[in-house]
């Protein structure tokens, strides 16, 4: 079970991943910021099924504004997914970009122990050879 992760985690770029990271972040704030600024439509909730029009217009001038209504309703439950999907993604790119520091810090730490291991191995063969 370990080796299958194993092959998963060998086989990912790890450079490429902390390489991109920052830009993700960046990319990240930029559509949060892009999303934040345009104002929702407001939806109208107190509205009647078919909107109200003159008695001496034609159904098809009432299908259309009911229709029209319908995409308004639409399009403001559209913007309000997107303010969400927008939330959600600058919410992982930041976790992601605290994991990739977080590795950089394991990987400097990784790289001192193994120095610290090789000196303390030397010192104990020359100790052992004296």
């Amino acid at each position: 079970m370990a080796f299958g992760w194993l092959m998963v985690l060998q086989s990912v770029p790890w450079s490429d991943v902390i390489a991109n990271a920052p830009k993700l972040a960046d990319g990240a704030k930029k559509l949060w910021n892009a999303v934040a600024r345009k104002p929702a439509l407001p939806v109208q909730q107190n509205q009647p099924a078919q909107p109200a029009v003159a008695p001496d217009s034609s159904p098809a001038l009432a299908a259309l504004e009911a229709r029209a209504a319908a995409l308004e309703t639409a399009v403001s439950d559209l913007h309000g997914q997107m303010f969400a999907s927008s939330e959600l993604i600058q919410a992982l790119a930041e976790q992601n970009a605290q994991l990739v520091k977080r590795i950089e810090a394991n990987r400097v730490r990784m790289l001192w122990l193994t120095a610290a291991t090789v000196v303390l191995a030397l010192a104990v063969i020359a100790a052992w050879l004296r």
